[in-house]
């Protein structure tokens, strides 16, 4: 897998990356989702340099200019619910994408062991096409690997870019065994490691119930 960590070098993505963790800021639901989604613009802006590129003649109202334009068939795929936001930045920039929605969901067998659910999937074919799996928070990686399994009933993605906020250690050595080995991970911070119920540490907390409230 190739891991491209945003988050290395210098730039303002730090600053919406420490706003989602500073519980001070992150308890405005507002400002948690517009950093979400300015993040993924962000890693859907340096994920666009590595996609294929044609030259197409534009034509102005004073004359032509060749242009590099993309020509990838992209289908966007977001985990619900958490997704929804840094989803919405991706679609700023891939806005002629297809969209996907499936739901993954951590069923609780005791305070430490869960399993991954996946109850609902929507998507066009993915048969060839440049697949661009968005979940924020890649923990253990199971959700994000059982969603990618779920998935493949329609159609084998030619390439692979998973778009993450944080991810632990753990879960990107677990997905790397996994998935093809040109999978592109897009990742704006690296934390350390996981609690005994799999959350990451330090983390920012439950990404869904920061964007949209918390749930029974």
């Amino acid at each position: 897998m190739i891991i491209h960590n945003i988050g290395d070098s210098q730039s303002v993505l730090n600053k919406f990356i420490s706003e989602i963790r500073d519980t001070s800021i992150q308890k405005d639901a507002m400002r948690f989702r517009r950093n979400i989604e300015r993040i993924g613009e962000i890693l859907g802006y340096e994920l666009s340099k590595i996609l294929d590129y044609s030259n197409k003649n534009i034509t102005t109202p004073l004359g032509q200019k060749e242009m590099l334009l993309p020509v990838n068939p992209i289908v966007l795929c977001s985990i619900l619910r958490a997704g929804l936001p840094l989803h919405n930045g991706l679609l700023n920039y891939f806005d002629t994408a297809e969209n996907a929605f499936v739901s993954a969901y951590r069923k609780h067998i005791d305070d430490t062991n869960f399993e991954i659910k996946v109850e609902y999937f929507a998507s066009p074919s993915l048969q060839g096409k440049t697949l661009l799996l968005a979940d924020p928070m890649l923990a253990t990686g199971g959700s994000l690997i059982t969603t990618y399994n779920a998935i493949l009933k329609n159609g084998t993605p030619k390439e692979i870019h998973i778009i993450a906020v944080i991810a632990s250690k753990n879960g990107i050595d677990f997905i790397e065994k996994h998935l093809p080995k040109n999978t592109h991970l897009w990742v704006a911070t690296v934390d350390d490691t996981l609690n005994d119920k799999g959350y990451i540490i330090p983390g920012l907390g439950d990404a869904g119930d920061l964007a949209f409230g918390k749930k029974l």
